[in-house]
């Protein structure tokens, strides 16, 4: 079984504007609502490639039930949340125009006892299960938890993601996660240095797997992607060729897809190449991508169209 956990879901109120001016009133011309969160992308993505996961997390409130309902019913994933008292779960305003522009919400207070209620359904997971942790935490919740979680799970030996930045990903590498995503300016502020060329990533994704990281996905955004595999293999690809229409839930997709792509036959380089079509069709989408452009991705990536 595939896990996934978003700490801190939200309804994402996606408006347009023509040009949005401060101080007057702008009327919107377009607008959409996504239930958000990059585990729930992960888990929708992996839904599209046919791969059942459990998708864990916090909500509050009537946005809560609302995110709930929209993964269920959207999406299709077997949304298993845990309902808290204080609080209601977030809603995002993304507002695009001349530039981009997002208002985050704060999220619902997470207490002790709703921790031991996700602890208790992650202590379900079996040996090579894959959980994948991602995304920021909300201030409610200490900045280890990603390491209690994978401290609690290290004797069964599972196949953890982390799709994370900082300290956050860094203090769990002793643990040594299947797959970490950093992209390239995260591995300048990890290593305090400005990468010079493929040379330096591939050396700096060396460095990471020293520190406890069995593979390491390096995501360059238009140029592409670096895969430095844990027996020593380098996996170079470029990006599928379209019009980028939205950028929210791209990596996560891509996660998603390189997870699927494992899991099919243990081939990394299928693995990267599907992680990379889940991507492009992300992006060039309204929102998440549908399974037949997956697939019409991938076969432009291989030169099959």
């Amino acid at each position: 079984m595939i896990y996934t956990i978003t700490f801190n879901p939200a309804l994402d109120y996606v408006i347009s504007v023509d040009h949005f001016e401060k101080g007057v009133v702008n009327r919107v011309t377009e607008e959409h609502i996504f239930c958000g969160g990059k585990g729930i992308n992960v888990s929708a993505i992996l839904k599209e490639l046919g791969y059942e996961s459990k998708a864990l997390g916090f909500v509050a409130g009537f946005t809560g039930d609302e995110i709930v309902r929209r993964a269920q019913s959207e999406y299709g994933i077997n949304a298993d949340f845990i309902k808290v008292a204080e609080g209601m779960s977030r809603i995002n305003v993304k507002l695009r125009s001349d530039e981009e522009t997002e208002i985050n919400g704060i999220g619902p207070k997470i207490t002790d006892a709703d921790l031991d209620k996700l602890f208790a359904k992650l202590d379900e997971m079996q040996m090579s299960d894959v959980l994948v942790l991602s995304g920021s935490i909300p201030k409610s919740i200490s900045p280890t938890i990603y390491e209690t979680i994978l401290n609690r799970l290290q004797d069964k030996k599972i196949f953890s993601v982390v799709d994370a930045t900082g300290d956050l990903l860094v203090n769990v590498l002793k643990y040594r996660p299947f797959l970490i995503k950093p992209n390239n300016h995260e591995i300048e502020e990890i290593f305090n240095v400005k990468l010079q060329g493929e040379e330096d990533l591939v050396k700096y994704a060396h460095k990471l797997q020293e520190m406890g990281a069995r593979n390491v996905l390096i995501s360059l955004a238009g140029d592409g992607s670096l895969l430095v595999d844990e027996h020593g293999g380098q996996h170079r690809l470029g990006v599928c060729k379209g019009k980028v229409k939205n950028s929210v839930g791209a990596g996560d997709s891509m996660v998603a897809g390189f997870i699927a792509g494992y899991l099919r036959n243990g081939d990394y380089k299928e693995a990267l190449e599907l992680g990379t079509a889940c991507g492009g069709a992300t992006a060039f989408s309204e929102s998440l991508a549908k399974k037949d452009f997956i697939y019409e991705n991938l076969r432009q990536l291989r030169g099959e169209n």
